[in-house]
């Protein structure tokens, strides 16, 4: 499949390059800062960074998702504000990363820091059907912990 990548900023693609995969294992391509300056963000806070970059995924078969470098989560306590980002195939706007910082400690982006991946998979849209029972499992209805630690 071919994704296509527009420069929404004249920085992307000249200054900083654009998304690509780190290693030919990788599962998702890294997006960074596109940012003029430093931007901090004190402990709690949340700020949307601008990636400089909108896509068009062929098809409805697809979405893109937003998720968090997991060095950057661990080691510094920065993470994606809303989880996990969903671009979904119709929006052609540029892709911008809500983050928050969960750590104790300032932390600053710096312009073309890598602050989140990117990946592209295909999309279910299943048939929804209301249903009186739910087949049984051996599981059930056993919630959070109910297999063990």
């Amino acid at each position: 499949m071919e994704l296509k990548i527009k420069a929404v900023h004249p920085k992307m693609g000249k200054d900083f390059p654009l998304p690509k995969f780190a290693t030919p294992g990788s599962a998702a391509m890294d997006l960074l800062a596109c940012i003029d300056s430093p931007v901090t963000l004190a402990p709690g806070a949340r700020q949307t960074v601008p990636t400089g970059i909108a896509i068009a995924l062929p098809s409805a078969d697809y979405v893109a998702l937003v998720f968090a470098r997991s060095g950057l989560g661990i080691k510094q306590g920065v993470c994606l504000s809303n989880g996990v980002g969903v671009i979904d195939s119709d929006y052609r706007g540029e892709i911008a990363v809500g983050l928050v910082n969960l750590s104790d400690v300032s932390y600053t982006v710096q312009p073309g820091d890598r602050i989140a991946q990117l990946m592209v998979t295909p999309v279910v849209q299943p048939r929804v059907h209301l249903v009186p029972e739910l087949d049984e499992t051996e599981r059930g209805v056993g919630g959070f912990g109910s297999t063990g630690r």
